[in-house]
């Protein structure tokens, strides 16, 4: 669990100190997304049924908007549904993806600062990760690696 918390710290700073300036946070993100990962999935099936997380919507959106512009043109990815021959029918973005798993893993942090319900943190992770952001975490662990080998990153 203490893994879990120290990979869920340092994704959210990654992403709350993300520049535009240098992409090396992209690169770092696609070795710090697998250790993720297997960090959660080592916590094993979640011990009870979610109490879907709402973010707050205005600063999710902030969030992403930012990581999107900062990403640029590698942002937008094919799905494997997508049909349509041109870029406008992409439907996968790395900003969403990157600002879904951030807002999950935030609450998580902010039930642990809290102290009063730490195991809270973890199930919430869990049950999150199986009902809405692991499907993020494959998607953007699978982008970053097409970026790296298309040497994008």
């Amino acid at each position: 669990m203490n893994e879990l918390s120290r990979l869920a710290r340092d994704y959210c700073a990654l992403i709350e100190s993300a520049d535009e300036t240098d992409i090396g946070w992209l690169r770092q993100l696609s070795s710090l997304l697998p250790q993720l990962h297997a960090a959660v999935t080592a916590l094993g099936a979640p011990p009870r049924s979610a109490d879907y997380f709402t973010p707050d919507l205005d600063e999710r959106f902030e969030r992403f908007a930012r990581l999107r512009r900062l990403i640029g043109h590698r942002d937008a990815y094919w799905m494997e549904f997508d049909v349509a021959p041109d870029e406008q029918g992409m439907s996968g973005s790395l900003a969403d993806d990157l600002t879904d798993i951030y807002c999950e893993l935030k609450h998580g942090l902010h039930l642990l600062e809290d102290r009063r319900e730490p195991e809270r943190a973890f199930d919430d992770w869990c049950c999150g990760y199986q009902d809405h952001w692991g499907q993020h975490l494959l998607d953007a662990e699978r982008h970053l690696y097409e970026l790296a080998n298309r040497n994008q990153l």
